[in-house]
């Protein structure tokens, strides 16, 4: 897909049943255009699955100082428990099961794991120089901002989808809510996700591109659906309603979890530019370079176990911890060191923008397996 690029919304607050998430916005850069590649691919293996170890930990920037650093990550939020009740007013409802088996590519820990031969040519293809800048948050352009999604229940009503790039999408129908937000909103031009969590059968069903048609069915760009009892891989070759052919809602940085004081998964980003390549768990490229020094999609980058986490503020320690344990993986051509995650009010905005201290050059490539090229 694009560089995303999202105008903020206000977030809807509705029973946990059907609840509708903030529609999103974003600041950042124009988009770039989204490279629609169907891939046909051939597996070769790399040399990176050697185990060189990291080189010698520098020297970072200290960590920022904020007026007055809140002693809390933020408002508790309870365990679900009793009949569904509607979350606070512009937030979006806590999901009450995990995403994706603990086996899962998106929740194994990397802090363990060697580190890529290549990892310093592919982090200056990104900008050491650049810096974290987390796309979403409470009010941008009078609303949170963020990447949406929707819970639906047993009684949703199942609509049409077409698709743009159908040998590449599941097919539908999809229980898609008529009023499901959009990220941007409806106006939006960007890349418009709509993502929807069906708490009955625990699938998740994502759209790029989405547009609800007058006749109530709903057209987008491509689609797919994943089974979250079971994992996240899809046919080689395929996109998603992500360019990596990934799944977007595992990889969103939630209010909730930070709010609990831990983040147990990997977390999506974006880069400028990326290869005509991809490494597992991605299944797909959107980029017709072959320069290897180009990031492949679905690759992994972890923050250095020796940055110093102790002067950021509490919603922003949580974050980098997860940068440490679980990583973040390319899921999308876009702006260099973009995170994603969902709009909430209670985000402090004050604390999410200290990360922006964070350098590229703080981060190191996981050895990667086996890339497929084209």
């Amino acid at each position: 897909m694009s560089a995303r690029t999202t105008a903020a919304g206000a977030a809807l607050a509705l029973a946990f049943s059907t609840v509708l998430g903030a529609c999103a916005g974003r600041a950042g850069p124009a988009p770039t255009s989204r490279a629609s590649t169907p891939a046909p691919t051939t597996a070769t293996a790399t040399p990176s699955t050697s185990t060189t170890t990291a080189p010698a930990t520098p020297t970072w920037p200290s960590a920022p100082t904020t007026s007055a650093t809140p002693s809390t990550v933020g408002p508790p939020v309870a365990a679900p428990s009793g009949p569904a009740v509607a979350p606070p007013p512009g937030a979006l409802a806590p999901l009450a099961f995990r995403l994706f088996p603990t086996t899962d590519a998106w929740n194994t820990r990397v802090d363990g794991a060697a580190v890529d031969p290549a990892s310093g040519t592919l982090l200056s293809s990104i900008g050491t120089d650049g810096h974290l800048h987390m796309d979403f948050g409470a009010d941008w352009d009078g609303g949170p901002f963020g990447i949406p999604y929707t819970v639906v229940g047993a009684g949703q009503p199942q609509v049409a989808v077409s698709f743009d790039y159908a040998d590449e999408s599941d097919p539908g129908p999809y229980p898609i809510p008529a009023d499901a937000p959009i990220e941007g909103g409806a106006n939006a031009d960007g890349d418009r996700h709509v993502l929807v969590v069906d708490s009955s059968t625990h699938r998740l069903y994502e759209l790029y591109d989405a547009r609800r048609l007058a006749n109530g069915s709903w057209h987008a760009g491509s689609g797919a659906v994943f089974d979250l009892d079971a994992g996240t891989t899809r046919p080689a070759g395929w996109t998603s309603a992500d360019a990596a052919g990934l799944p977007i809602l595992p990889g969103l940085v939630r209010y909730e979890e930070v709010a609990a004081g831990h983040i147990d998964h990997a977390i999506r980003f974006t880069v400028a530019s990326t290869r005509k390549a991809y490494v597992a768990p991605a299944r797909h490229w959107a980029s017709s370079s072959t320069d290897p020094s180009l990031p492949p999609m679905g690759m992994r980058v972890r923050l250095n176990a020796g940055f110093d986490l102790s002067g950021y503020p509490p919603q922003a320690r949580v974050i980098l911890q997860a940068m440490k344990s679980y990583g973040m993986i390319v899921a999308d051509n876009g702006s260099s060191w973009y995170v994603s995650g969902t709009p909430d009010a209670r985000w402090s905005d004050e604390q999410l923008n200290t990360l922006k201290n964070v350098p590229g050059s703080a981060f190191e490539v996981v050895a990667m397996g086996a890339v497929t090229t084209g």
